[in-house]
């Protein structure tokens, strides 16, 4: 009833827009904390660092493909 509700009053861009703001803060959130996460690693063991920065590159990437499909899926439910 309540998407019904939302649908009807107009409201859904608005909303959509929020959720996408929200996946767009979590991933720069999430993307802060594994750049944290490498450079504390690569302060307490510097000759590992290489393999510290290509493991934050990836793992940065998935959380920023997250983003991404989250901020998709918004797209397509305004256009909807």
């Amino acid at each position: 009833m309540l998407p019904t509700i939302i649908l009807q009053a107009g409201i859904a861009p608005a909303i959509f827009g929020i959720a996408a703001a929200i996946a767009a803060f979590a991933a720069a959130l999430g993307i802060g904390k594994i750049g944290k996460a490498a450079l504390d690693a690569a302060a307490r063991q510097p000759e590992y660092s290489a393999k510290y920065q290509l493991i934050a590159i990836i793992v940065g990437a998935l959380v920023e493909g997250a983003c991404l499909f989250a901020i998709l899926v918004c797209l397509l439910g305004v256009l909807k």
